[in-house]
């Protein structure tokens, strides 16, 4: 026992611990959403967060501490996401095609997905920095960072709120589709990318490459635009 608490000690005293934390349980719940062939209220996102949420807590672990090794994975954001753009490739013929009406779907869905969520949070009153972190909630979380502190918001909360909307829509989404009828796996993925960024893509990727190829082009369309637009949508609003 003695062993295990020095080996906890030092464990919890430098980065290896935020680096072997997230591995470790991520590996794991990964392997037991495999098992359970991939069924959406088993995302690995969402159970890897809670358990650590719990561990941090359990063992008064503080945030900054765990973030020294966890953001080691953390850089592999970026290159994940310009991976993406090899099934863009491959299907870029077909893209090309399809493009002014990915463009305007995807004009749509943004919209329709940030003046939802500010009209909602409007409606019940919410301070006003709340309804601009709010605005960019569909957009991946380091976007919409950015975006909420232009617009006047907390990018902190417009952190929490992408993350949340990413999750919603992965453990959602299939319910919603079949409930819709809706079959084609482009079109499916194409609204998962658009309404719940790199969390949905992920989702859609692991369960059909067209789905995951739109998901991808949704999600670059969601940051183009909202980096774009929504500034100045907000100035013209005052």
């Amino acid at each position: 026992m003695a062993d295990f608490v020095q080996l906890w000690v030092y464990l919890a005293s430098t980065p290896l611990f935020g680096l072997t934390a997230t591995l470790t349980v991520y590996v794991g719940v990964q392997a037991v959403y495999a098992q359970l062939r991939h069924a959406p209220w088993a995302n690995p996102v969402l159970w890897s967060v809670v358990i650590i949420g719990v561990v941090l807590l359990a063992t008064h672990t503080p945030y900054p501490t765990y973030f020294a090794g966890a953001q080691f994975v953390h850089v592999l954001l970026g290159p994940a996401v310009v991976a993406l753009a090899w099934p863009l490739w491959e299907r870029r013929a077909e893209l090309r095609r399809r493009g002014p009406a990915l463009l305007l779907a995807s004009l749509a869905g943004g919209a329709a997905a940030s003046a939802s969520a500010v009209g909602l949070a409007w409606a019940f009153g919410l301070p006003d920095d709340v309804l601009r972190s709010l605005a960019p909630k569909s957009v991946t979380a380091p976007v919409a960072m950015g975006i909420a502190e232009r617009l006047g918001g907390v990018p902190a909360l417009a952190a929490v709120f992408a993350v949340l909307t990413g999750m919603v829509g992965a453990l959602s989404g299939k319910y919603l589709f079949d409930l819709l009828g809706v079959r084609d796996w482009a079109v499916r993925g194409f609204a998962i990318g658009t309404a719940s960024h790199g969390i949905g893509a992920a989702r859609a990727l692991q369960v059909h490459p067209d789905a995951g190829a739109y998901a991808g082009i949704a999600l670059g369309l969601q940051v183009l635009q909202a980096s774009l637009l929504m500034p100045w949508v907000f100035r013209w609003l005052g």
